[in-house]
């Protein structure tokens, strides 16, 4: 269990450095583990200002994790306009919106019994 642990937060670690490789913005971490029924431990939610911005931190991403950890992910989803891309690690998902669509669907506000963190970026 103790491997899986350490495996999830280096996943974690590399996925916040992707999105910040390119200034993603807002970005939190949503702890899942708590809650009954749900399909993975973590939500990391971040997001940029464009779809040119959105598919820049969906690239950095995997490129990040794809390259430190020797991870792909088991699914993404949106890249096709941008608005909203689903990166799947299976413990861990990532989305990753434009501003607006973040705001309209507030995943943060659907799962407000998960423990959030607010990632602090130096930009």
């Amino acid at each position: 269990m103790v491997k899986k642990e350490n495996n999830t937060d280096q996943l974690i670690a590399h996925i916040l450095e992707g999105i910040e490789e390119v200034k993603g913005q807002d970005i939190q971490l949503l702890d899942l583990r708590e809650i009954d029924n749900t399909v993975c431990d973590y939500f990391v939610i971040c997001s940029g200002t464009s779809n040119t911005q959105v598919n820049a931190i969906v690239n950095s991403i995997q490129k990040t994790v794809s390259k430190s950890i020797k991870d792909k992910p088991w699914h993404v989803e949106g890249t096709e306009n941008a608005e909203w891309v689903l990166i799947d690690y299976v413990n861990v998902v990532v989305h990753v919106f434009q501003k607006h669509i973040r705001e309209f669907y507030d995943i943060e506000g659907l799962w407000g019994d998960a423990k959030t963190t607010t990632i602090e970026t130096n930009y």
